[in-house]
Order: C-alpha cells, then sequence, then structure tokens
C-alpha cells in the first residue's frame, strides 16, 4: 500500500505541529521518522492511523484520500510503546481480539480465528506460549505479541510508535534485527516513530529525519549519514563537530590561518565547518591544517576520543583517535577533516530550522 502526504498542517490551539509535510513512502517500504522529542514524528504518525486529523492537506492510501476517515476504516495496524496488551486475556486471545471484534459479516469463523492467531505467534517465536498472560512475559516477548495482533487483522499499513523504548538496550538490539526480518517476510508498508538514531539507520529502507514539524531530510541511512542537507541533521545524524571559518577566494580561514580547505563555489564570508571526529587525517605538523592542545580523552569502543582546545578563543572539537594513541593531555595535535561540509552563516541566520541549499563537501 503506497502512502502519500501532501502539504500536511496541523495545528494545536494556535501552535503548529507540523508545517507543510510532504511525504510519499512506497508500498512494501520500512520508513523510520526520526527526530528529537517534540519534532512532530508521533503527530504525523498518528494522522497516518487517523487518530487524529489534519488542519489541511491530505494523506492518501494508494488513490484513496483517507484524510478524514476513521482508524478502523484505514485498516491500520498500531504498536504501541508500552504495549497496551488486555491483561486479563491470554496471549493467543489478545493476537485474535482485532479479528474477534469485527462486523458479523467480515468476522472470520472461530476456527479460523484460532488458526490464525497460531499461525502468527509461531511467525514471532512465541508459538508455546499462547495460553499465558502478559504479565508472565518478558518486555520483549509483549512486544511480539503487540506486533502480532497488530498484524492479525491483515493492516494495509503497519504503524509503530517507539516500539523498543520500554526495553533494554541488549533486547532493543535483538528485536531490530527480528522486526526487519518480520518485515521482509511479509512486505507490509510499514512507518515507525524512533528518536533513537542507530535503530533508525540500522532498520529502515529510508530515514525521515524531522525538527520542529519540518522534515529536514529524506534518504536512505547512508544518504542522511554521509550527505546530511543541514546543520540539524549532520548534528542530530552521528557525533559531529564544528568550528566558525571564513571562506576567502575558496579558501577555508580559521583566525588568522588557512587550513588547508578548498571551497571554491562557496561566497565569501562567515561560515560553519562541519566534519566527523572519526573522519580526520593525522599530520605531524602542517603549513595549513587545524592543530589544538589535547584536553580531556574517553575511550569510544576501539578508539580514544579526545577533546581539542583550539585558537585563541578556546574553541573545542573532538577526534577520533587510535586507541594506542601516546597523546597526552597539553600535547598539541594538528589534523584535516577528511570529509566535511560548510554552511555559510547568513543561510543559518536566515532558515535554521528548513533545509539548506546543497552545501559543499569536500
Amino acid at each position: 500500500m503506497e502512502l502519500s502526504i501532501r502539504n500536511v498542517q496541523k495545528e494545536f490551539g494556535g501552535f503548529n505541529a507540523l508545517h507543510e509535510v510532504s511525504l510519499d513512502i512506497r508500498s512494501g517500504e520500512l520508513i523510520a521518522l526520526l527526530g528529537p522529542s517534540g519534532s512532530g514524528k508521533t503527530t504525523l504518525l498518528r494522522l497516518i492511523a487517523g487518530l487524529d486529523f489534519p488542519s489541511s492537506g491530505q494523506i492518501f492510501f494508494g488513490e484513496e484520500d483517507a484524510s478524514r476517515k476513521s482508524v478502523s476504516e484505514r485498516n491500520v495496524g498500531f504498536v504501541f510503546q508500552h504495549y497496551a496488551l488486555f491483561r486479563h486475556m491470554t496471549v493467543a486471545d489478545n493476537v485474535a481480539f482485532g479479528l474477534k471484534i469485527r462486523p458479523a459479516a467480515t468476522r472470520p469463523t472461530r476456527a479460523e480465528i484460532k488458526r490464525r492467531a497460531l499461525e502468527l505467534l509461531d511467525l514471532v517465536q512465541l508459538s508455546g506460549l499462547a495460553h499465558r498472560y502478559p504479565s508472565q512475559l518478558s518486555g520483549g516477548q509483549r512486544q511480539r505479541v503487540a506486533l502480532a495482533r497488530a498484524l492479525a487483522i491483515e493492516p494495509r499499513v503497519l504503524l509503530l510508535d517507539e516500539p523498543f523504548g520500554a526495553l533494554d538496550a541488549q533486547v532493543r538490539r535483538e528485536l531490530r534485527r527480528w522486526l526487519r526480518e518480520i518485515h521482509d517476510a511479509t512486505g507490509h508498508t510499514t512507518v515507525f516513530v524512533t528518536h533513537d538514531q542507530e535503530e533508525a539507520l540500522e532498520l529502515a529502507d529510508r530515514v525521515v529525519v524531522m525538527s520542529q514539524g519540518r522534515i529536514e531530510q529524506v534518504g536512505t541511512a547512508d544518504q542522511v549519514y554521509d550527505n546530511p542537507v543541514s546543520p540539524f541533521v549532520y548534528g542530530f545524524i552521528g557525533d559531529s563537530s564544528t568550528l566558525p571559518v571564513r571562506v576567502e577566494q575558496g579558501d577555508v580561514w580559521f583566525e588568522d590561518r588557512s587550513i588547508g580547505l578548498r571551497a571554491p563555489h562557496v561566497p565569501d564570508g562567515e561560515a560553519t565547518l562541519y566534519f566527523r571526529p572519526h573522519d580526520v587525517e593525522l599530520l605531524d605538523g602542517c603549513g595549513g591544517c587545524i592543530a589544538g592542545t589535547a584536553g580531556v580523552s574517553r575511550r569510544v569502543a576501539g578508539t580514544k576520543r579526545v577533546e581539542l582546545a583550539i585558537g585563541g578563543a578556546g574553541h573545542r572539537v573532538e577526534i577520533e583517535l587510535p586507541v594506542d594513541h601516546p597523546a597526552a593531555t597539553r600535547s598539541r595535535i594538528a589534523f584535516r577533516p577528511r570529509r566535511w561540509k560548510l554552511f555559510p552563516a547568513r543561510e543559518l541566520a536566515a532558515a535554521p530550522a528548513t533545509p539548506l541549499p546543497e552545501p559543499v563537501a569536500a
């Protein structure tokens, strides 16, 4: 089932939660809505579900305008963060609930409902737990039951709101892999909300990065990580360091020195340099580089993350070094970013929350 969100706006008492949002989702695609609290991702999910309605704009399920249709008319499956299972029902009865409450004309037979529930419990690897109650299950098992219940009604679209938010880190990682396998096996068009960038990048076919009620960027994990189109995306996806710089005739300067980077298509003036801490080249010394004094360091997996004080104003950046690098506090380290982007200062001031023109990359 294809979804098309067209110029959707949502207001709550004069507050715009969504600003003219447009998004096309392909049939069978797994989409992540990613952003911080207040970015509008859950509001957009609720509008797709029919739990709320847009103030303006349209939502299409295929060729059908579903903007004012109810949840039942849209036939969506919804999985909540806190499971929302019926505590007085067995696992099998929870899964079968959506089928049992259908109107008589469309309700399957009792035998078909039971067969379908057991089939789905097998799919989510809970086939031996049909007669248990939710209180007898772990958090991960409850979320599997919630997904099986959502799938039981054969939804046109599957929606998940922070589905793993209540689980510990190890269980989250296991369920992410499992959800991707379930999606590939069933082929449902799936939209899930998360604030966890690792979760979004690992799971989704495409990631929709949201901020302040707007879509900042839509793309694959590689696209949003390697080619962020705005300062917000660069800062929100992965780790980044920044320095205030200026461009003079295509050369990038920090304070009183050229740092060996060329930006021939960027107009002269103030800008901000963005780069990833791991994506730097260490130098023994240079006529054009960035150099700073090492401060605190911390272990990050197989590397060492070091904070450097840069320049007279004490700007600070982080770079990654091999864990056995001999850098010590107060030592001098020179480097140059391998991959980087510039965002001109006047563009940042003019439109801080909207996508900027394609910036210059190394």
